[in-house]
């Protein structure tokens, strides 16, 4: 999959950069200095962007500089298009500037406002009732920090303040709390941030994909034991297949990531909880909602998907099968569903399909 994701971006990139470098070579004054020679200013357009992509590269990383040129391709199509159709009504043809600036000023301008997005993080706000339970509970979600990618330590800690103000219950965090590229130190220090948490019942925590990792422990810096086991000296309780009381009402049934094979089913899970209180089970990857409804789960709280991330490839993951909700609430049978867009981003320094979000989740007695 990834092997072909890889090829995919690779192929598009490579004729997006032909494609502008032809068109750019089309404006009246470079064709101009160019002698009217395509040989001449095609491949010295291509080295101008390439050299673009690099200082992007330079600034943030490829990832981030292929996501600004891919954006730029796409905006440069809509130009032309809007070109093709002044052409067709007005009876003129708007010059091959216009529809470079327009492409470079309509790309900058929605690359800034998915900047926003991803480093402004809002409160999502859901209430629910039932009759099992006796008193109210406040429930602070957080997930996919991926420490580094859009904030550091220091940054973390001041949504740690964000979720200090809230007044929560307790604060569960669904998976992907570091990322292969998080150092030792942020994760030392993200880590030892989550001890200032205020809360009634504790801080609960499920592993996502990318805290055990891709990289080997060389590369990373820092094994998955010293993750744990400095989330535990902060008062961070991690459930792997585990179940654990909340007040007089409560149970939170804390999976093993998918991506771990050795985890149980849910049903086999929800054997372990007490079913006569309201259960509340994290998981990471929102991609097994069928047979935890069918389970007894009363609310499924889950990360993973980063709202989608942009808005083309919004319900890729729902298409395909990855995912069974990108991103919000959904209700199947009893169960209730929460996906949440993530605190933060995997990599990218952009979200263009949804901001963001911190998740408050208030249960009161019916």
């Amino acid at each position: 999959m990834w092997g072909f994701i890889i090829i995919a971006v690779i192929s598009v990139s490579a004729a997006g950069l032909l494609y502008i470098s032809f068109r750019t070579a089309g404006i009246e004054f470079i064709k101009k200095a160019c002698g009217g020679r395509k040989l001449v200013s095609v491949p010295l357009c291509a080295v101008l962007y390439a050299l673009l992509t690099a200082a992007l590269a330079f600034v943030w990383d490829i990832f981030n500089a292929l996501i600004c040129m891919l954006h730029l391709y796409v905006f440069w199509l809509i130009s032309e298009l809007a070109a093709f159709v002044i052409r067709k009504i007005r009876k003129t043809s708007p010059s091959r500037v216009w529809e470079c600036v327009s492409a470079f000023v309509l790309c900058a301008s929605y690359l800034t406002y998915g900047w926003f997005a991803a480093h402004n993080v809002r409160q999502t706000e859901y209430a629910f009732t039932s009759q099992k339970v006796a008193e109210s509970l406040r429930i602070v979600q957080f997930s996919d920090s991926h420490i580094g990618a859009t904030f550091d330590a220091e940054g973390f800690k001041e949504h740690i303040e964000t979720i200090n103000s809230l007044q929560p219950d307790c604060v569960v965090i669904t998976g992907d709390f570091v990322d292969d590229g998080t150092t030792r130190e942020q994760m030392l220090a993200s880590c030892d941030a989550l001890a200032a948490l205020k809360t009634t019942y504790g801080v609960f925590l499920v592993w996502g994909n990318h805290d055990r990792g891709y990289y080997k422990e060389s590369r990373r810096g820092w094994s998955y034991s010293e993750l744990r086991g400095r989330l535990v000296e902060n008062g961070v309780t991690v459930l792997e297949d585990e179940c654990v009381c909340v007040g007089g009402s409560y149970c939170i049934a804390g999976r093993r990531d998918r991506s771990d094979r050795s985890r149980k089913s849910a049903w086999a899970l929800m054997q372990e909880a007490e079913t006569d209180r309201y259960v509340i089970m994290l998981d990471h990857q929102p991609n097994d909602f069928d047979p935890e409804a069918a389970s007894g789960a009363d609310l499924v709280l889950c990360g993973h998907t980063h709202g989608g991330q942009f808005i083309p490839i919004l319900h890729v993951g729902e298409w395909i099968g990855e995912n069974d909700l990108r991103y919000g609430h959904e209700k199947r049978g009893d169960t209730d569903f929460i996906v949440s867009s993530g605190i933060s981003n995997w990599e990218f320094k952009f979200k263009t399909g949804c901001f963001s979000e911190i998740v408050v989740i208030d249960i009161t007695p019916e």
